[in-house]
């Protein structure tokens, strides 16, 4: 399936790991342009030494394999898309003017964005006889601002341009309240709206936007909120692993690159009469209408 994403940029936040580093690997693969951003430069220096190993080899590369003589395996294995290197930036989104300042940057030096995932940030798992007023408002900046931080000057962006789509990799915690994932869910359910909102508001400048609610997925995330359930239970991680997995009809945790898959055919032009809405993945574990 041609999915038209050749060339385009693709903005990625939160991509230095899980699920945000597999969309860009996935995009890289469509021949998207990518830029990764994290607020940790040693995770992008290891996220990018990654990505330089799973994209397709563009043209030049491949001659220069050849010109040296060197393996040409891997070219003959990849795809002939043309593919740039990604490009990374390192930037707390949960500042306002961090997050105006990169994609001013990005549309200044880098071209206009076309696709924006939102993949960054995320609140602290916490029993809730352990929160706190404080517990609230750090969910909020994790998860919420740093989301909408980001989406404020992209969005405006892409509408004078008349197109452009956004997806927002949210949760499914917005969706069921968990007694240990209170206040990030409630953020996730900010921004489910969020979602639905700008989707409508937006719709007639050409500009999409969407969301997927991965269920449990095979990230470092999961271990803390593993971590955090056991705790609350009385019981150890790898108990409050076996229970949880126990309870999804599929059978499994789901892997970022199943989300991944997903995040980017919702970018591409083959949904294109996709918008406003919220895609659970969690393996039908909360069988919701």
């Amino acid at each position: 399936m041609e999915l038209e994403l050749k060339g385009k940029r693709v903005l990625i936040t939160g991509a230095s790991k899980g699920i945000g580093l597999a969309c860009a690997a996935h995009f890289l693969r469509e021949g998207a342009q990518v830029c990764i951003v994290s607020r940790q430069q040693k995770h992008l220096d290891e996220a990018m030494a990654h990505l330089q190993q799973q994209r397709p080899l563009n043209a030049n590369e491949q001659s220069s394999i050849r010109a040296n003589e060197q393996s040409s395996i891997r070219a003959k294995e990849q795809s002939s898309v043309e593919c740039l290197p990604p490009i990374h930036r390192c930037a707390d989104l949960c500042d306002a003017s961090q997050a105006q300042a990169l994609v001013a940057e990005l549309e200044r030096i880098w071209g206009a964005i076309d696709i924006l995932v939102n993949s960054a940030g995320a609140a602290r798992r916490t029993p809730a006889a352990e929160l706190s007023a404080q517990a609230y408002a750090d969910a909020m900046q994790a998860k919420y601002f740093s989301y909408t931080n980001v989406i404020d000057p992209c969005i405006k962006a892409m509408a004078s341009r008349g197109h452009g789509v956004i997806v927002n990799v949210i949760g499914a915690g917005g969706k069921v309240a968990s007694p240990i994932h209170i206040p990030g869910g409630a953020a996730n359910a900010a921004l489910m709206l969020v979602t639905a909102g700008l989707a409508n508001a937006y719709a007639h400048q050409g500009v999409r936007v969407v969301a997927v609610n991965p269920g449990l997925t095979l990230t470092a995330r999961l271990e803390e909120g593993l971590v955090a359930d056991a705790r609350a239970q009385g019981i150890t991680a790898e108990e409050a692993q076996r229970r949880a997995t126990a309870k999804i009809p599929m059978g499994r945790i789901a892997h970022p690159d199943e989300v991944a898959d997903t995040v980017v055919y919702l970018a591409s032009a083959r949904a294109s009469y996709v918008t406003g809405v919220s895609i659970a993945m969690d393996g039908s574990t909360t069988p919701l209408i």
